[in-house]
């Protein structure tokens, strides 16, 4: 069992990161262009459109880090798809996406399609290219789109969760939301689809999308040493979903990080941080963070206003993530840079 999870969680964090880096890199930033370059809005569009194919990413990403065979893996990708609620029918008839879906229940689908193909196994022969794609629809999928509206009603209870945070005074609430975004991110749980659910916005989004800041400056700076910088990087750059795997197996490297976030997030209900319930899902990614608070706040481009955004998503981060580090990995030995380490082959 352990070897499972660790695989599924494994396929699902490379297809998560692979599907929202896209839009996380170029999103804020050609937003900002297109009204004096209208034809790269093909361009933002075509990175919002490869969000939603995050179901189906999970689905084939999973499949490999199984070793299944081509039919299977493909089979996989669609069963996850019809789980996942990324794809509604509109009242005309048209099928038309439905953002990124509800990712942990696109994963408890893709858990579901992998039993079900091992299951089979060689069992139908020359019939598995006709029967696995039909056979992984009608069971793993339709199982999937059964428990959809259960699993997506637990997914908005977190949010509830911190809904309810939010109407207590800003530091405290500040620092517990982005604590509790910062645990998200390393789940399978989508931080844009709960701040999406309650509309987080105002102070409560600022915090949560510090705390994202925090855990991903903090784990590219844990994992270099075990990894390639391209990969540390695509912790700030991409998401700190691709440690995921990492963290369920060991919740404690992830120790330093929830302390900087606690520190940020308060910090969020000082300095009067906010932000959307966009920006509260992707952190650093694409500047998304910084740029929203800098258009939220009062002023603008100011002095003031520009000083709070390098030192809280930028200077804090890395000198709060760097001394907690130390403190955690040298003076009280629980971590280690081996523990941050990812292997994408």
């Amino acid at each position: 069992m352990k070897d499972f999870f660790s695989k599924l969680l494994n396929g699902m964090s490379i297809g998560i990161v692979v599907s929202l880096i896209p839009n996380a890199l170029l999103g804020e930033i050609l937003k900002l262009i297109i009204p004096h370059a209208p034809y790269l809005q093909h361009v933002l569009d075509a990175t919002v459109i490869i969000m939603s194919m995050l179901p189906v990413l999970i689905g084939v990403m999973v499949g490999i880090t199984f070793n299944l065979t081509p039919i299977q893996t493909a089979s996989i990708g669609i069963a996850a798809v019809v789980g996942s609620g990324a794809i509604q029918k509109t009242a005309d008839g048209i099928f038309a996406l439905n953002g990124i879906g509800i990712v942990i229940n696109t994963g408890i689908t893709a858990a579901l399609a992998v039993l079900f193909v091992k299951w089979i196994g060689t069992r139908l022969k020359a019939y598995s290219i006709l029967l696995m794609p039909t056979l992984s629809i009608l069971i793993p999928g339709m199982i999937g789109l059964a428990i959809l509206p259960y699993i997506k009603a637990a997914t908005g209870l977190v949010g509830v969760g911190v809904a309810n945070v939010t109407s207590m005074q800003p530091i405290v609430m500040g620092a517990i939301i982005a604590v509790v975004f910062c645990l998200i991110i390393l789940s399978p749980i989508s931080t844009v689809g709960v701040a999406t659910v309650i509309m987080l916005s105002g102070v409560g989004s600022g915090a949560a999308n510090l705390g994202i800041c925090a855990a991903g400056v903090g784990l590219a700076i844990a994992s270099y040493k075990a990894n390639s910088l391209d990969t540390a990087l695509a912790h700030v750059l991409g998401s700190p979903k691709i440690q995921m795997r990492n963290f369920f197996m060991k919740p404690k490297i992830a120790f330093p990080m929830l302390i900087t976030a606690a520190i940020l997030g308060a910090l969020a209900g000082v300095f009067h941080i906010q932000g959307t319930p966009y920006s509260a899902g992707f952190g650093l990614s694409g500047l998304v963070g910084p740029l929203n608070f800098i258009h939220l706040a009062e002023g603008g481009w100011t002095a003031k206003n520009i000083a709070i955004m390098l030192s809280t998503f930028f200077i804090l981060p890395v000198v709060l993530n760097l001394g907690l580090i130390y403190v955690f990995s040298r003076k009280l030995k629980m971590i280690k840079s081996e523990d941050y380490r990812l292997n994408f082959e």
